[in-house]
């Protein structure tokens, strides 16, 4: 176990790695024990939240407790078939989630720049 441990300090990751699995296409009757099940094969986990609400509906985030079995999980699971459908699992970024933000905050202000213009006219 401590040899593990030490071969795994070793190892250089991409960037992109993190603890946060982003879960898409998961079937809508999947409970959040199926998920432990699955996923807590990899390694143990933090946390993990199913959306509930209509546009979240089919995703989950997956948190564990050390980077290198979110690695694990994620090359293993991604594609995996459960339910007769084939998941999709990425490494959550938070910038993806703050640059669409960003957008929708600049389309705002877009669409009142125009509508001063207009008044201005």
């Amino acid at each position: 176990m401590a040899m593990a441990q030490k071969s795994r300090a070793n190892v250089r990751l991409p960037p992109e790695v993190n603890r946060v699995l982003f879960v898409r296409n998961l079937p809508f009757k999947i409970t959040t024990e199926d998920l432990y099940d699955l996923f807590g094969k990899y390694g143990s986990i933090r946390q993990i939240r199913v959306g509930t609400a209509a546009d979240t509906k089919g995703t989950a985030f997956v948190v564990y407790e050390d980077i290198f079995d979110a690695k694990a999980a994620c090359d293993h699971l991604s594609g995996f078939n459960i339910m007769g459908r084939y998941l999709i699992v990425l490494y959550y970024s938070t910038m993806k989630a703050t640059k669409k933000k960003d957008l929708d905050q600049k389309e705002a202000e877009i669409i009142q720049m125009r509508a001063d213009l207009a008044a201005d006219e």
